[in-house]
Formats: C-alpha cells, structure tokens, sequence
C-alpha cells in the first residue's frame, strides 16, 4: 500500500498551533542538541520530516510526541525559527484531538468561540442548578461533593478508557507491534512511575531540573486535592489534620500555578513563547481550582459562607468547567496520554 502524503498538512496543524514549520530545511541542527535523540531514534526531526510531508498515518501511530516534554533547546537552537518544539506540541494536541472518539477536544482547540460556548453553556447549568434549589448552600455542598465523585467516574470510563484504547489501537495494533500479555504487566511500573513521579521531563532538562520539581510538585498537589476534596470531604469535614492539609495543597497549587502564569506572561522561555487558548486555560483554571477552594474553607472556617453564597457558586463553576471540558478534552489529558505513550514505548521495545 503507497503512503500518502498531505503537503497541507501543515495548515491543519497551524490551528493546534504550529508555528513557522515550513522555515525548516532539513538541517538536523534540533537532533544535535535534544538529549531524546540516538543514534537510532532522531528527535524531533523525524516528526517535522512527517509533518512537512502530511503523513498523517505515521503520526497517529507515533508516540514520539510524547516522550518530548518541551525542554526548547531545539527552538532556541534552530537556525531557521522553524519553532520543532513548538511543532511537538502541536502534535500533541492534534494527537489528542485524534484519540478522542467525541471529536470535541479538536473542537476545543481550533476553536477559541467554541471553548468559550462550552465554558458559558456550564456556568449557565450550575446558576440554573443554584437556583432550582433557591441558592440553599448545604445541598449545594452536598451537591458539589457527588459531582466530583460522579464526574471522575463517569470522565474515567466514557472518555478515558474509550480514548486510551483508541491510543492503544493506532500504536501497537496498527503497527502490528506484537507484545506478550505479560509484558503489559511486568511493564506497569514504567506507566506509574512516569505518571506519578514525571521521571521524563527531568530526562529533559538536565541542565535544570527545577520544571522537573515545579510539575512533580503541582501533579502531587492537584491529586491531593482530589483525594482531599473528594474522599476526606474536606469543606465538610472537622477533622484539624484534613483541614490544615487541604489549606497547605490549595495554598502550593496557588504559587505553583500563579508561577506558571509569570512566565507565560513575561514569555521568558521557549515553550512559553507561543502559548495556545489551551495553555492558558489549563493553567488559569488550575489557579482558580487552588484559590476558590482555599477561599470557600475559609469562609467556612469563619462562618462567613452562608452570606456569602456566590463564593461557592463560583467554586463550583470552575470545578465543572475544569472536571467537563478542561480535564477530559484540553490539555490535562497530556499528563495521562504522555504517561501511556512512555509506557507504550517501553512495550514496543520488549516486542517480538
């Protein structure tokens, strides 16, 4: 079967935010200096050879987007301002966007008027929800603490595992990759430990692992979060331990996420340079998850929530902003997809 190319392509991938690709001549200069490149495996020239070409297939069933974590020696280095980092990342994205059986997260990320809908479409149910109840703030809690559970549940086994699968299918079926059943067993720590500990990204930037300890930081923050919100109940609950714990998680996601948003404004790196809608609300949201949640605890703490109604109903809004269309469709899913992609990798070499 002839391999098709698609030398338009390149305009499809300028709306996942692909920028000045077509500058690049081949130099090879991105490889020399990425730490992800062998002699065997070319980082990321391959894929800016494939993308330059449209050979769309070669993509889908590529997981080497996946293991770039944008570390931007290659931009900073690229004679041309081709921008392959930046090109990886919209990889990323539009491998999302292909996974995703829905066809909503292409949506999302092509479309700034579409994400804003979305957004709106949510705010407008939760009032709509607030008021049906007549703003009565204990079944609002109540509320809210189902829909965490529910959501989680019902993302996990609608979005992620049909999405995971798709994953699955375009990279080890559709490459006739044939692994033992076993070895998806014996290789589960590789998934864990890049998912839980981010082991790549410091593989990255060795120079200057301090990205490495900010993510590690932030991803055990915002699951301690969850676990506190969702499982210890933490806006209910009385207990001294849980609720000290869930000011210090919501205060670090706080500075985390507000150091995030620094350096996007002040454009001081590579990565941050030419960041999408996506980026943005990824981490604007994930701030506003840290400082709405530490506001209604406290409000709460001082008895001051009853009058004060609107603080939880803007923290919920931003709960089912973020658990509806920011976790399953944006650009959270990179932190599960990477995380598959590193392990998927692992398989293929214990291949037959």
């Amino acid at each position: 079967m002839a391999t098709k190319i698609n030398p338009s392509f390149t305009d499809e991938l300028k709306k996942y935010g692909a920028v000045n690709m077509n500058a690049c001549y081949n130099c090879g200069t991105c490889t020399a200096v990425c730490s992800l490149s062998t002699t065997d495996e070319s980082f990321p020239r391959e894929m800016v050879r494939f993308s330059a070409l449209g050979l769309e297939e070669d993509l889908k069933t590529s997981l080497k987007p996946w293991e770039c974590y944008y570390c931007g020696e290659c931009t900073a280095s690229c004679p041309q301002q081709a921008n392959p980092g930046e090109l990886m990342m919209s990889l990323r994205r539009w491998l999302t966007a292909k996974y995703d059986w829905t066809g909503l997260s292409g949506l999302l990320y092509k479309s700034l008027p579409f994400m804003i809908l979305a957004m709106i479409l949510v705010f407008a149910a939760v009032l709509y929800f607030a008021s049906s109840i007549s703003y009565d703030l204990e079944q609002m809690l109540h509320a809210g603490h189902n829909f965490e559970m529910i959501a989680i549940g019902t993302i996990f086994l609608i979005i992620f595992i049909p999405n995971l699968l798709r994953m699955w299918y375009f990279t080890i079926v559709k490459t006739k990759t044939k692994v033992g059943i076993k070895y998806y067993f014996t290789t589960l720590s590789e998934l864990f430990v890049n998912m839980f500990t981010q082991k790549r990204l410091r593989d990255c930037d060795e120079a200057d692992n301090f990205r490495w300890v900010e993510h590690l930081v932030l991803v055990l923050s915002y699951l301690s979060l969850l676990f506190t919100t969702v499982f210890l109940n933490w806006f209910t609950t009385e207990n001294i331990f849980v609720v000290v714990f869930g000011y210090l998680i919501s205060f670090i996601i706080f500075v985390v996420t507000a150091h995030f948003v620094s350096d996007r404004l002040k454009k001081n790196k590579s990565l941050n340079k030419f960041s999408q809608p996506s980026d943005w609300f990824f981490v604007i949201w994930l701030f506003l998850m840290g400082v709405t949640a530490f506001m209604v605890r406290l409000f709460i703490d001082l008895d001051m929530l009853v009058s004060n109604k609107w603080l939880y109903i803007t923290h919920l809004t931003v709960l089912a902003q973020w658990a509806l269309i920011i976790v399953p469709f944006g650009k959270w899913t990179h932190f599960l997809y990477r995380s598959f992609g590193i392990y998927f990798s692992k398989l293929k070499t214990l291949s037959s």
